[in-house]
């Protein structure tokens, strides 16, 4: 309790006083650790402009008991560090709603439309940081190193700077993000991201010990490991608190020397924010609608490059899709970047579990011999080079292999979650979209014109009309083609020049 008091005053904050919380406070045998029952207690030194980070993705493993006494609190401008917001209503949205926030610092905000509100209005600062960054940034920070070269995010905005981090109100840039430095290694372009650390850390875990270990529970671990080791003070909110040795040693998580507050929740809302379930033995629906007709024809097609053995990452909508149409004889591992490898179907009724989702927040269930990790394991896994396959969605591809699909400047901001890492690990990358917009634009073009996901990094494009191979050299060439349509019908509908195969064939009618 000293050392943790002293960690606290070494931070010159004034300290904000509860008088509604009066529970007492007790130290455990580990003098670094102390085991609060009152989440108001445990939040009531975190002062206005502090830099707060806050665990969870989406919101699973959310310290959802802690948010709320933050509201109650009061604390404001805040610099909140999360991969996500919450939604509207729930998690880091309550404190959206209530204007503690000042800046955040997060990859995906797609979920929360009052976020997006807030940042296009000019009422809230964002700074949008790749997910896999945003993960070795906290790392680094818990391990003592001050920067660190990535590939993510070369050539985009991230890299060039001038994203907007806060609108004015007539929709001009106010601030603008700052460029990286760039540098090459053996031959491969990187930019220099700078570590975090956190004033606190608001984390959430399943179990902790009184030494202050702590467990986490299936993907739930995701940014609360990593959160926890980068920050000057730690509180952590758990489901049960158990004696020292009920954990073993090879299932700690989290190592106590890096908890300063352990607080026990209870009447957890653990919120699914995309609840899917399936009855047991149920045939896919057959699709109807024409919308759905052209998907699932992407989607099908995008399946056939699914290879028995292979480690896959499928990205938000039609990617995740796919999937579906996995052969029976063939085994592929699926990796999520919340932190799962061996992703299984959704789950059927009952089966559902908070604990238990994938990058797009829906509910899921695992396979035999799949495994658990912490936000920035999983991206090591993919920077590192290790997937063999990324399937993604795109907003537009150009001829040699751009790829946008994350923003469109003073319109539409959902963040670029871990596509940028995604495309910079040299995995083979598939892109799945519509040929066209809904008001019959070109997305297929000489150069994007929307910000930048990655360079030259799409290997295979998957429309509804057609299947493009893509030479970071020599461009596109059109290798398959529907039915439905002519090459000249192809050469209508796309922005750019392309070659035609001369073994073109039929896309397969899966």
């Amino acid at each position: 309790m000293a050392a943790m008091l002293r960690k606290l005053t070494s931070l010159a904050w004034p300290v904000h006083r509860v008088a509604t919380c009066t529970a007492s406070l007790s130290t455990s045998s580990h003098r670094n650790v102390a085991f609060i029952d009152c989440p108001l207690k445990a939040v009531k030194d975190i002062p206005d402009g502090a830099t707060l980070f806050v665990g969870g993705f989406g919101v699973c493993g959310i310290p959802e008991k802690l948010i709320e006494a933050l509201v109650k609190h009061g604390v404001r401008n805040l610099t909140a560090v999360s991969n996500n917001a919450g939604t509207s209503d729930f998690g880091l949205g309550m404190l959206l709603q209530s204007h503690q926030i000042k800046r955040m610092i997060s990859s995906y905000v797609g979920e929360n439309p009052e976020f997006e509100r807030q940042y296009l209005t000019g009422e809230l600062e964002v700074e949008l940081t790749p997910q896999g960054t945003l993960a070795e940034r906290l790392r680094a920070g818990g391990a003592g190193i001050p920067a660190f070269y990535t590939p993510t995010g070369y050539g985009t905005l991230v890299h060039h700077g001038g994203s907007p981090i806060k609108y004015n109100k007539d929709g001009s840039i106010a601030i603008p993000s700052k460029p990286r430095e760039p540098r090459t290694f053996n031959g491969r372009k990187y930019i220099m991201e700078e570590a975090m650390v956190g004033d606190f850390a608001i984390v959430k875990a399943w179990k902790a010990d009184r030494n202050g270990n702590l467990v986490f529970r299936r993907t739930a671990v995701n940014f609360n490991a990593p959160m926890c080791k980068a920050a000057k003070v730690t509180i952590a909110e758990v489901e049960e608190i158990v004696e020292c040795g009920e954990i073993p040693p090879e299932d700690v998580h989290v190592s106590g020397i890096y908890v300063d507050m352990v607080y026990k929740g209870d009447n957890f809302v653990k919120m699914i924010e995309r609840l899917r379930v399936r009855k047991a033995g149920e045939a896919l629906p057959k699709a109807t609608k024409p919308s759905d007709i052209i998907r699932e024809r992407i989607i099908r097609r995008a399946a056939l490059e699914f290879k028995d053995g292979m480690y896959a990452n499928l990205g938000i909508g039609m990617p995740i899709l796919a999937s579906n149409f996995i052969p029976d004889h063939m085994t592929v591992h699926l990796q999520s970047e919340n932190g799962v490898l061996g992703l299984g179907p959704y789950p059927t009724e009952g089966e559902e579990d908070a604990d238990l989702i994938n990058a797009g927040k829906e509910s899921v269930t695992y396979v035999t011999g799949a495994s658990f990790f912490a936000s920035d394991e999983s991206f090591a896994m993919i920077r590192g080079g290790h997937l063999d396959l990324t399937m993604l969605g795109g907003m537009q591809v150009s001829k040699y292999g751009d790829l946008s699909n994350w923003m469109i400047p003073g319109k539409m901001v959902k963040g670029m979650g871990g596509a940028m890492d995604l495309v910079a690990c040299h995995s083979r990358v598939v892109v799945t979209m519509e040929h066209n917009t809904k008001e019959g634009s070109h997305k297929i073009l000489e150069e994007c014109k929307l910000p930048i996901t990655g360079l030259q990094c799409v290997d295979m494009l998957v429309t509804e009309k057609c299947v493009f191979d893509v030479d970071k050299q020599n461009g596109l060439t059109l290798k398959e083609i529907w039915k439905d349509y002519s090459v000249d019908d192809i050469q209508s509908s796309t922005g750019c020049d392309f070659k035609v195969s001369p073994s073109l064939q039929p896309m397969p009618q899966i």
